[in-house]
């Protein structure tokens, strides 16, 4: 299995829809990332993740609203076409996983801490514990490792 992680902030609201009986909640992710080229110059790359969350519980859909952040992990799908410039170009697809609403953004407060809390979303189930870390979750025992 291949395992993708970002972290990064919503690039719109989310949208749910029903497909085929079930429940999928869809939205885009950025991250942006800061280096200095060849010549010195400071530089962004911005990195876009289409994210499709299948779930049953659709109660998270209203935290996620543009501009908020989240850690997301699922199985990646990479998808290459033409653009309307005649361009190649390629686009990156998240099939989510769990999902940790970080804070930030102008979404609806859980607990009216001014975004602050970090709330876990895993298979479909939301965790409000504020002292959950993103570390405990993208950590992976170093015993685990095949070799």
């Amino acid at each position: 299995m291949i395992k993708l992680q970002i972290v990064g902030n919503l690039g719109k609201d989310c949208i749910v829809k029903e497909v085929n009986g079930k429940n999928v909640i869809n939205f885009s992710v950025a991250h942006t990332e800061k280096f200095k080229d060849s010549q010195g110059n400071l530089k962004e790359r911005t990195t876009w993740v289409e994210c499709a969350y299948w779930t049953d519980r659709t109660a998270v859909a209203q935290y996620l609203k543009k501009g908020k952040m989240v850690y997301a992990e699922g199985s990646p799908e990479a998808d290459a076409y033409t653009n309307k410039e005649n361009q190649a170009a390629a686009t990156l697809r998240m099939r989510v996983q769990n999902l940790q609403l970080l804070g930030g953004g102008d979404g609806p407060q859980s607990n009216g801490n001014n975004g602050n809390s970090q709330s876990m979303v895993t298979s479909g189930s939301v965790n409000n514990n504020a002292t959950t870390r993103m570390s405990e979750v993208a950590a992976e025992p170093a015993d685990d490792l095949p070799f």
